[in-house]
């Protein structure tokens, strides 16, 4: 019989396997922020990944349409993978519009797809963490989107970190001004590079390209260079005399204004978030108010968590206009981050203790043990086999067990455990299940 070829085993480009460590330090960064979400009255919902195409088409970017993943399915069905987790938001409120009332808080983790080209931290598989208040144009609720920004960031131990604000109205009234109204999206295309290339080559761009005069580039960069730098009321003294340049402008200022007449009543530190009228991405999408998080010790990382507020969510499945505002944890670029400032905690296993015996007589007391821990809160694993001390010790160092629960023929008799301490080294012998369990609870 002829012998079957090996498959090598190997993953796609531009995907990954996460191995227990970071995918254990994923798990416990998505339930931190599930909890800080659900402190403020978000609730999870769940969509599927794969969509009828028509639901997903046109509604990205020129670029992202090109990475969609679309093929017809066993039934003939035109279908795609989901690229974002707002299309999908989009169809599903108004699906369920009547089942849920609004308005709705609601936040979604879950992978999402785009065929675009791999490069280091970037795949074409990757979580998108989206929360979103719908339903609302208050500006209370832009005002809370950046507070579960700050206590997301807070939860995860980042102390140092800005959320810069702008406002897609005070950019269509400075382009509105100069003359450039009818190339808004392009315009703001083409600052969002100026990180990038620098003044004179965004200067160059807008002339050459959008047909600018040089003191239309010069000017609209002049607006978009003012940033806050100290207190807002001096920052909102500092641009007073903008407001007057056109209706937009006015409107948006009015309502950052109004937004920082909530945020500094607040006891959030206020040298969290600022104003940066430079912050241009996604205006092509977001109506009002946008929002970028970079952390203060890795600028260069870029933005971890932005959003902003939208006007037009169903407008592709509903006359009914609806306004939301929302924002999305770039997940695998603050891990990565959280990872290089040694904010991530090393261990590969949730367990708090490892159970170990000597000798297969003492094993099923190993498991009554375990049991018996876990019952009193503590994550318990077992080592499945009976082996010597220095074997299951090696274990519980590899996998980053806190404690070892060791099991011995005088601990079998007495129906007690020798609880060793793995970072200090030292051991309580022969002490009861609940005094082993007080001393892992802390």
């Amino acid at each position: 019989m002829k012998e079957q070829a090996l498959i090598t085993p190997r993953t796609l480009s531009g995907f990954k396997d996460r191995l227990p460590q970071e995918a254990m330090a994923k798990s416990r960064l998505l339930r931190t922020v599930s909890e800080v979400f659900e402190g403020f009255g978000f609730v999870p919902i769940e969509t599927p990944h794969l969509e009828y195409a028509e639901i997903l088409v046109k509604q990205g970017s020129d670029e992202i349409q090109k990475e969609l993943y679309r093929f017809f399915d066993h039934g003939g069905r035109d279908v795609a993978l989901r690229f974002d987790q707002t299309v999908p938001l989009a169809r599903f409120i108004s699906q369920h519009r009547n089942a849920l009332g609004l308005p709705f808080k609601r936040y979604a983790i879950g992978n999402v797809f785009r065929g675009e080209r791999a490069q280091r931290g970037r795949y074409r598989e990757f979580t998108q963490c989206d929360f979103d208040f719908i339903g609302s144009e208050s500006i209370g609720s832009d005002a809370e989107i950046i507070q579960v920004i700050y206590a997301s960031l807070k939860a995860l131990g980042i102390e140092r970190f800005t959320i810069s604000m702008n406002n897609r109205k005070i950019l269509n009234g400075i382009c509105d001004y100069f003359g450039a109204k009818e190339q808004t999206s392009d315009v703001l295309r083409i600052i969002d590079k100026l990180d990038k290339i620098g003044e004179e080559s965004v200067i160059k761009e807008l002339v050459e390209e959008l047909g600018l005069s040089q003191e239309s580039a010069r000017g609209i960069l002049g607006f978009t260079s003012l940033k806050q730098e100290g207190s807002s009321e001096e920052f909102f003294a500092k641009v007073a005399s903008y407001e007057g340049l056109s209706d937009s402008l006015r409107e948006g200022m009015g309502e950052m204004r109004a937004l920082y007449a909530i945020l500094d009543t607040l006891e959030m530190d206020r040298a969290c978030y600022k104003i940066n009228f430079s912050i241009a991405r996604g205006l092509g999408y977001y109506t009002g108010i946008v929002y970028e998080t970079t952390l203060d010790a890795l600028p260069s990382i870029g933005s971890v968590c932005s959003g902003g507020r939208y006007d037009n969510l169903t407008q592709s499945f509903s006359k009914e206009r609806m306004s939301g505002v929302g924002a999305s944890i770039g997940v695998d670029r603050l891990l990565a981050a959280l990872e290089e400032l040694g904010l991530l905690e090393g261990r590969g296993t949730s367990a708090q203790v490892l159970v170990a015996c000597m000798e297969e007589s003492q094993l099923a007391y190993s498991y009554k043990v375990a049991e018996r821990l876990r019952t009193l809160g503590i994550k318990s694993e077992v080592y499945p086999e009976a082996v010597k001390p220095k074997r299951s010790l090696a274990y519980a160092n590899s996998k980053g067990h806190p404690y070892v629960a060791v099991i011995g023929e005088d601990e079998l008799k007495q129906g007690v455990v020798t609880l060793k301490d793995m970072q200090r080294g030292d051991q309580k012998p022969c002490i009861s299940i609940e005094a082993a369990a007080e001393i892992l609870l802390g």
